[in-house]
């Protein structure tokens, strides 16, 4: 299967699953996530806002708040590529580009690159070795190209296969958490 069919069948299942089970695997990720040393070590989270079938990002944000964490989310910019500014609270976004909820540059402060300890890249699909299929825009593939630090993303296992069909450009994330595992 290409890139769009991949997509496009993964978004049908996440899009079918029940919300009772859409709500457990959340929480079986929330919490691989949150016992995982990434994310006790990091000081400041890069993290997007979810919409929809996506898994929920909120509770994660709250919870870094609670532990002292700073939270950095992505603006989206017109040459498809993202600068990323701390919040403090929800009210501190707006809908941006794609109608996602991104920060206010006016309210927030941009966030250099560099600081951001632990990154939660998004997907759709993913492969044993950390490519990944998002939504097409090419955002993070632009932004993983020179980050030093953690990049991390959560699916359940049904996002996962063998191997993706990938481009010079595609990049992995370091570490997928799924509700079975850790790879």
């Amino acid at each position: 299967m290409n890139k769009t069919e991949l997509r496009k069948k993964t978004i049908a299942k996440l899009k079918s699953l029940s919300k009772d089970k859409k709500l457990e695997i959340e929480q079986q990720l929330r919490n691989k996530l949150l016992d995982s040393d990434l994310w006790k070590k990091a000081k400041t989270i890069g993290i997007t806002i979810s919409q929809g079938f996506e898994w929920d990002t909120k509770p994660i944000i709250d919870k870094a708040w609670d532990e002292g964490k700073a939270v950095c989310v992505p603006k989206c910019l017109p040459n498809r590529e993202m600068a990323f500014y701390q919040i403090h609270h929800f009210h501190q976004l707006e809908k941006g580009l794609y109608d996602i909820l991104e920060p206010s540059p006016g309210k927030t402060i941009k966030v250099k690159k560099y600081d951001i300890d632990l990154l939660i890249v998004p997907g759709i699909v993913f492969d044993q070795n950390g490519y990944r299929i998002g939504f097409g825009g090419g955002y993070y593939d632009r932004f993983l190209v020179d980050f030093p630090n953690e990049s991390i993303s959560l699916a359940s296992h049904f996002q996962v296969i063998e191997r993706l069909p990938i481009d010079s450009h595609d990049l992995p994330v370091k570490c997928i958490v799924t509700e079975t595992n850790k790879e």
